[in-house]
């Protein structure tokens, strides 16, 4: 037992890495192409790479005799449809905000989401425990630290990223609801496919599209589709079979560490001594917000 939460949490560290390095991807796609043709482009390619995935997961189910409730091809569409719809906002918002911000800042404003999910579950009738509400307090102080410099707002990238991680919380939200009753794998390709259509209508409307700048750009969309969406999302599948919820929570927030990591290692970022003490303060209060399910889980 402990092998396997062992192998599960070395399997979500994994994924909370390729996960954070992926704004790197995100900023270095955008040297040769827009955001939207980006997130398109990398969306498509996810939502096909999770196809073989889907198919497993079938068939492992059809042998354990182990199925979701059942619902009709109508509902499923529907579910994918709004699910997709609010990853593209998310999505697009974070893209277009990382044109004006660095990958590290951009990592930590989005990984707010992990305190905006049990915050936004209050509406829901969901129980938010007081660390939550202490952890929200201490993550927005962090992020004005990082983000309000003196004598000025928050900046432009950082208002729309920020707007994108509320936007991926309520996608949290709308997936946990959605997931109970549609095989989870099957909902994300759906949603990517939907996200990506979005993504290629507005891509087509607002910005130039040239196949040679595509293919310079091959890399970070490779990255962005196959290893950010495809392999991370496998990982992250296969690992939280045996992970207990509270570590899977906190091992995910790691992303925005990786983050950091990955603007100063390739994009030659660095944070003053105010921003690092943000993001201190901005992880301290990720981990907090998960205190309940991790006291519920020693109790």
């Amino acid at each position: 037992m402990i092998n396997k939460t062992l192998r599960s949490d070395a399997l979500l560290l994994l994924t909370s890495a390729i996960w954070g390095f992926a704004f790197v991807a995100q900023l270095k796609g955008m040297e040769y192409i827009g955001p939207y043709l980006y997130n398109g482009v990398r969306f498509a390619i996810g939502s096909v790479s999770l196809i073989p995935l889907i198919f497993f997961m079938r068939k492992k189910r059809i042998k354990q005799n182990t199925q979701h409730v059942r619902l009709t091809n109508r509902h499923i569409f529907i579910a994918g449809l709004i699910a997709g719809i609010v990853l593209f906002l998310g999505a697009s918002l974070q893209q277009v905000g990382l044109q004006f911000t660095t990958a590290g800042k951009a990592g930590f404003i989005t990984g707010l989401y992990v305190v905006l999910v049990p915050v936004f579950g209050v509406f829901l009738k969901h129980k938010t425990g007081i660390p939550t509400w202490i952890g929200a307090f201490i993550a927005v102080t962090g992020l004005y630290l990082i983000s309000v410099t003196k004598g000025s707002g928050i900046g432009k990238g950082d208002f729309l990223v920020l707007l994108s991680s509320v936007c991926f919380a309520l996608h949290v939200l709308l997936i946990d609801h959605y997931s109970k009753r549609i095989e989870p794998v099957l909902l994300a390709s759906i949603q990517f496919f939907w996200c990506s259509l979005l993504s290629f209508i507005t891509a087509i409307a607002i910005e130039p599209i040239e196949l040679a700048s595509i293919v310079n750009a091959t890399v970070p969309i490779l990255y962005g589709g196959i290893g950010s969406v495809g392999i991370a999302y496998t990982l992250q599948v296969v690992a939280q079979k045996d992970a207990p919820a509270a570590h899977s929570s906190i091992i995910l927030s790691f992303e925005s560490v990786f983050a950091v990591v990955g603007g100063v290692l390739f994009l030659s970022e660095g944070l003053t001594n105010r921003g690092i003490i943000g993001c201190l303060l901005m992880f301290t209060g990720m981990i907090l917000s998960q205190w309940d399910l991790i006291y519920k889980k020693k109790r």
